[in-house]
């Protein structure tokens, strides 16, 4: 992932939580306009401030760069709640997902 790419997923995950670039900086006791400058592609985040947004988001560190994912706070609610049903439901709920997938 580029600098630019690093910016612009930042922007959508950020954007998905419902916060402006400003709630976001000031939440992480950050100066005003820290976020806006990443997602901007002016600098990157330190290794902490990094751990720091994931944090934020919800999110893994893995989770930031699956690029796939576009709403990877929900993806791991659901493996959350798929975790706690019992074997013979998850079998039942992964060929409900399979057919909607199916019939896409």
């Amino acid at each position: 992932m580029e600098l630019s790419g690093f910016g612009e997923r930042l922007a959508k995950l950020r954007t998905r939580k419902g916060v402006s670039a400003r709630e976001m900086s000031l939440s992480l006791g950050l100066s005003p306009n820290y976020i806006n400058k990443i997602e901007n592609s002016k600098s990157l985040p330190s290794m902490k401030n990094f751990f720091d947004i994931c944090d934020f988001l919800e999110i893994s560190q893995k989770d930031f760069f699956d690029e796939d994912s576009s709403n990877p706070t929900m993806v791991n609610e659901m493996v959350t709640e798929y975790k706690r049903l019992n074997d013979n439901t998850q079998t039942y709920f992964m060929e409900i997902v399979k057919e909607l997938n199916r019939s896409k």
